[in-house]
């Protein structure tokens, strides 16, 4: 999701093949929901919309979300959810075979319009995502709470051995030795990861006054979590609406000094579509207020930690805040 580089050359290819044999979704249950807050639209009159999403536990129960809604609010849905990845979803979504689907403001700045740098300021960041993708015909509805973005987690039952850190900055107050990270292989290496990240918070990778590299384990994502919660490293790497952070007991730390770009949730639909439907941002303005971190992160452990199915989950979730019965 978060990989920064252009897909500028892989977008028109997959568009290619997307227009020679259309998206299929692997999972097209969805459970049938009533009104609730959400109401039925007059006038939509069944009016035809697809809905994608990419094909990770947060994304699947996002779509399922919205294709629930959209239901509810009077309009045929082609449920186009689970595609694998980042590059077949925007390029279903810019060749007119995605009408919706919900994505990350960052992932849209830096992978899909290929900008530089992220922006840390989450409304700077939407802002600036809304306005250069409306060029693409695309347009980005405001954003949830929900900020999917890097973080450093630590296990909680441990904090008060290490002073009760409660941000990134209270690491660099820690002796040397309690400086040890885990963190996944994309991160340590890439240009705005691990190692600018230290020197940002004055802790440089590699210096014995720092963090030195002994110090640092490099895992895949899973293991970072894991070996974070059995203390085989202080600071593990996370995202941070992942359901292993509750279920682990994890404490992520605030980043204080506004490192990590915003990645924050927000329904995104084809322009023209919403302007055939303006409805949908409608229905789309009661959802997305109510998306938080901490919902995120509960609604993720459903399905990565209990093993449910994201429909299920998705359907449950509205119907226990009134958006439908």
């Amino acid at each position: 999701m978060r990989t920064a580089r252009s897909l500028a050359v892989v977008l028109p290819v997959v568009a290619a093949l997307l227009a020679g044999c259309g998206l299929q979704s692997a999972s097209t249950f969805t459970p049938q929901a009533a009104p609730g807050a959400i109401q039925s639209i007059a006038g939509v009159d069944g009016a035809q919309v697809t809905v994608g999403s990419k094909n990770f536990t947060e994304q699947l129960i996002l779509g399922k979300i919205a294709v629930i809604a959209l239901q509810v609010a009077g309009f045929s849905v082609a449920d186009r959810t689970n595609i694998p990845g980042a590059a077949p979803s925007r390029a279903g979504q810019v060749s007119g075979e995605i009408d919706m689907q919900w994505e990350y403001t960052g992932t849209g700045w830096l992978n899909y319009l290929a900008m530089p740098e992220g922006i840390p300021d989450q409304q700077e960041q939407y802002e600036a995502v809304r306005d250069a993708d409306a060029a693409n015909g695309i347009s980005w509805l405001p954003p949830a709470e929900a900020n999917n973005t890097y973080a450093f987690a630590v296990r909680s039952e441990a904090r008060a051995d290490l002073g009760n850190v409660t941000s990134l900055s209270d690491v660099a107050a820690l002796p040397v030795d309690e400086r040890t990270f885990c963190v996944e292989s994309e991160f340590a290496t890439r240009s705005d990861g691990f190692q600018p990240m230290l020197e940002a918070y004055g802790i440089p990778l590699g210096s014995p006054q720092g963090v030195p590299r002994e110090n640092v384990r490099v895992l895949d994502t899973g293991a970072v979590y894991t070996a974070t919660d059995g203390g085989d490293c202080n600071f593990g790497e996370v995202f941070t609406t992942d359901g292993r952070i509750e279920s682990l007991d994890l404490t992520v730390l605030e980043d204080d000094r506004g490192y990590f770009p915003a990645y924050n949730i927000a329904p995104v639909v084809r322009t023209d579509t919403l302007e055939e439907h303006p409805e949908i941002a409608d229905v789309f303005a009661q959802i997305t207020p109510l998306l938080t971190d901490e919902v995120m992160i509960g609604l993720n452990g459903r399905v990565d930690v209990q093993g449910e199915e994201p429909a299920d989950v998705a359907y449950a979730w509205m119907k226990s805040v009134g958006l439908v019965s």
